[in-house]
């Protein structure tokens, strides 16, 4: 089998670990910035990798020393760098483990490592529940304890993964498996399909006439790091990922049950079946059939071949992969009220993205191309506000600055529009980062939580209802402040929010960031039916993460979502008449 090419995200991790190891060293650290800036150049370049390392033109990208250059061209064009290898070889595996850890860089590992012996997850637990990690200098009890919950979340999300994360896999073994001569229908089903934020395994449904061919295809894919059972119709691999995926064969007539069985939520599948006893059949992932020795005659059994064809049988309209969680959609179905869910096509622009001016990566200048090359209308520029000292962030003179440089670039645009805003700090006591009178002279404000998350709830939802009342806050951003599989949202009341934005017309943002995805796909419902409009925000901080929007798209399908109920589907010229409206 042809080996699958590694990707540019594939090439970026393996220049980031380099880095991480060369930090791990003591290395010179403008070496490790080397690596990191190197990382980040090749996941935004937009050429043909493959082609710029056969014609030796990797040095010419922005970013890519020649040192690296070579490096990276022996990754392309072999799949493999023993110099990875070598450096990885000389520190025990189980170290690697630690950089899953919330709050644990390679200073720390380093430290750790060489001054406790710390080589795994567990020889670092004890470490801390012995003492000797608050002894340390530059520790102390604090650090030690924090340690240990970022520990515990791990073991918590163990066997879970981002959906973010695992979407290339998932798309990749499909269009494989499409290809494949014995392969007539394919689809990835579970979770995958229904969009959930974190996913546990991959479902992939294939009807064929060829079991065995295509199961041994699959078995053997590249992408596969172990085969754990294999079978006439059902066979389960670990992917290099971690992830585990399952294969599922059916013949050609049974493909539309199993996709359907296998997609719907445990609670949507259990109103369907119910649904089928009531007219007499019986409804598996292989067939609907009459339910033998019933008492009342079973209704006619229509002819099944696809999933539209299945919902109808039932007198419901057709429920979108994303809608089946079993949270009203049956209702909706049947009263022909389900909603016209958004489409990627649909959006015309987005806000929350941010430039080298604080913590991207790129220039204003190459964001807004970027959005172009994407067919994008306008692109909001929100960099972060001055207490974001981590991030860079701008204060007032910098700010103004850059408002200027954005009208500026603007009037050599023909039908685009960069938007001038900021992300701006939401304080403890809710007030902002920058006065008004500074607020007045953007085109766009984010407020946002970036820090005080320990609060009570009362306190939190008290802190953001003050930001949103300001004129000047258009809308909020990451409304949790939640990182999935590593931080928890902080205590905060969504409904009185939701109802503070549908008060005060502030729009909530659904940053589409999928570390992230939050406003949570489940509080969309309430916020559609209070009138709370949606932005779609990728927080992008390269112009490779304005891809984000996909997932953004994805969670507000899940939640309901209309092209109505999404303010960047409005094109230009529209868009400027919404973000005004509040402060008007």
């Amino acid at each position: 089998m042809k080996k699958t090419p590694l990707t540019k995200d594939d090439i970026a991790d393996v220049l980031e670990s380099i880095a991480q190891l060369l930090e791990l060293k003591g290395e010179n650290p403008f070496k490790v910035r080397a690596y990191n800036n190197a990382a980040r150049a090749i996941q935004g370049y937009t050429g043909d990798l493959a082609a710029a390392a056969r014609e030796e033109k990797l040095g010419e990208i922005p970013g890519v020393g020649s040192a690296i250059a070579e490096k990276v061209k022996e990754l392309v064009l072999t799949g493999d760098l023993p110099y990875f290898r070598e450096l990885q070889a000389q520190f025990p595996e189980g170290l690697f483990a630690l950089f899953e850890l919330q709050g644990v860089g390679a200073k720390k590992i380093k430290t750790l490592y060489e001054k406790l012996g710390v080589v795994s997850i567990e020889t670092l637990e004890k470490a801390c529940h012995d003492g000797r990690v608050a002894a340390l200098a530059g520790f102390g009890e604090k650090t030690a304890a924090n340690i240990c919950k970022a520990i515990e979340d791990r073991r918590k999300h163990t066997g879970e993964f981002r959906l973010g994360d695992i979407a290339a896999n998932a798309e990749q073994m499909v269009s494989d498996l499409r290809e494949h001569p014995d392969v007539i229908q394919v689809a990835v089903a579970g979770s995958y399909r229904r969009r959930k934020e974190v996913v546990h395994d991959l479902d992939f449904i294939v009807s064929t006439k060829n079991p065995a061919e295509v199961t041994e295809y699959f078995v053997t894919h590249p992408m596969v790091e172990s085969v754990q059972a294999q079978g006439p119709t059902k066979s389960s691999v670990r992917l290099k990922s971690g992830i585990q995926a399952d294969l599922r064969v059916v013949k050609n007539n049974e493909y539309p049950f199993a996709l359907a069985y296998f997609t719907g939520s445990k609670e949507h599948n259990v109103v369907l079946r119910g649904r089928a006893l009531k007219k007499g059949w019986t409804l598996n992932e292989y067939r609907l059939a009459p339910v033998e020795n019933a008492k009342k005659k079973p209704e006619p059994l229509p002819e099944i071949r696809d999933e539209r064809d299945l919902y109808r049988a039932f007198q419901l309209d057709f429920i979108e992969p994303e809608l089946r969680e079993d949270r009203g959609e049956f209702d909706a179905a049947e009263k022909h009220e389900l909603p016209d869910l958004i489409e990627l096509e649909n959006l015309r622009g987005t806000f929350h993205c941010h430039t080298n001016a604080s913590d991207g990566r790129c220039t204003l200048e190459e964001m807004a191309h970027a959005a172009q090359d994407l067919g994008l209308q306008y692109l909001g520029i929100a960099d972060h506000s001055k207490s974001s000292q981590y991030a860079h962030g701008l204060d007032e003179k910098r700010l103004l600055a850059q408002v200027a440089e954005i009208r500026k670039l603007n009037e050599t645009f023909d039908g685009f529009r960069l938007f001038a805003g900021v992300e701006c700090d939401i304080l403890k006591d809710g007030s902002l980062d920058f006065s008004d009178e500074i607020l007045s002279q953007l085109d766009y404000v984010v407020a946002s939580v970036h820090g005080a998350f320990n609060i009570s709830e009362a306190e939190m939802t008290k802190r953001v209802i003050r930001a949103i009342s300001n004129r000047y806050v258009t809308m909020l951003g990451h409304l949790t402040g939640r990182l999935l599989l590593l931080r928890e949202g902080y205590a905060v009341d969504a409904p009185a929010i939701i109802e503070a934005a549908a008060k005060t017309k502030t729009i909530i943002e659904l940053n589409a960031n999928p570390r992230r995805l939050d406003m949570d796909w489940r509080w969309w419902q309430l916020a559609k039916e209070r009138g709370v409009k949606c932005s779609i925000n990728p927080d992008a901080h390269h112009t490779s993460a304005l891809q984000n929007l996909w997932f953004g798209i994805a969670a507000a399908r899940k939640g309901w979502l209309t092209r109505k109920d999404v303010v960047n589907c409005l094109p230009l010229g529209k868009i400027e008449k919404q973000i005004e409206a509040k402060r008007k």
